[in-house]
């Protein structure tokens, strides 16, 4: 682990998580959390340290579950190795949470991310551009994830819509055929960016495809002047960014609750 690496994800990332919403949602404190609605799950994230225990803490963590349960909405509690209280995983699932897939956190400078080959001729990488790129990149997380391709597509509008630059889609295409999509997304006021959304079909694996947007967003990192990129990988992909450069730093898990 870099404690480097950390600290700076500690002042800018998890800073920012609490005083910014993404384009097409909404952000409210409560005390040491923030929550976020307005997409198609809503969020809950902490400072390190919530600073409370007990039934304060159950407390806090039952107002949110009153606040999305009046909206019918599930959400997500996103939690990291090192969060204080140690109490707080043992309490969302005393209170009705499921915890979702670990993940690993991956970080590293723009500059300091080896460069990867290019994919075969037959694929061309490019950024997505209008909504029709955004409709086809929810159809293919419907197909990759078995999401509800309307309201991955109502989303991605929604926040195209009300984006200032801060998300770049990128595509992969075989002849007229999506087959992989990911995104960069800029954490506004920092030096870092985030990769995310990386959703490959099947078949086509294996193929340099992931390397290759990750490529991309480097590139459309640095024109935009990021420092740093930081991932939250699962498994398959933790190995693929160690080689590329990326650091561990710690771990998440997302803690979901579902309404009723």
């Amino acid at each position: 682990m870099d404690d480097t690496l950390l600290a700076a994800y500690d002042a800018e990332v998890r800073a920012a998580e609490l005083t910014t919403a993404e384009p097409g949602t909404r952000l409210e404190r409560d005390g040491p959390v923030a929550r976020i609605s307005g997409a198609r799950r809503g969020f809950v994230v902490g400072e390190p340290d919530l600073g409370v225990t007990g039934q304060e803490l159950a407390a806090l963590i039952e107002r949110q579950v009153r606040f999305f349960a009046a909206r019918g909405e599930e959400f997500e509690w996103k939690t990291r190795a090192y969060d204080r209280p140690a109490e707080l995983p043992d309490c969302l699932l005393a209170a009705g949470f499921a915890p979702e897939e670990t993940e690993t956190v991956l970080i590293a400078p723009v500059d300091a991310v080896t460069a990867s080959a290019p994919p075969s001729a037959a694929v061309t990488v490019r950024e997505a551009a209008g909504r029709d790129d955004l409709r086809r990149i929810a159809e293919l997380s419907a197909a990759v994830f078995g999401t509800d391709a309307g309201a991955v597509a109502r989303e991605l509008l929604a926040r195209a819509a009300e984006d200032d630059g801060t998300t770049t889609h990128v595509v992969a295409e075989a002849g007229e055929r999506l087959v992989s999509a990911a995104r960069l997304e800029l954490v506004r006021g920092t030096t870092f960016a985030g990769l995310w959304g990386g959703a490959t079909r099947p078949e086509w694996r294996g193929r340099g495809l992931y390397r290759a947007l990750v490529a991309h967003r480097v590139a459309a990192a640095k024109a935009r002047g990021v420092r740093y990129l930081q991932v939250d990988a699962l498994p398959p992909s933790r190995p693929i960014l160690e080689r590329l450069g990326f650091t561990a730093v710690t771990t998440t898990t997302p803690y979901v609750r579902r309404p009723g």
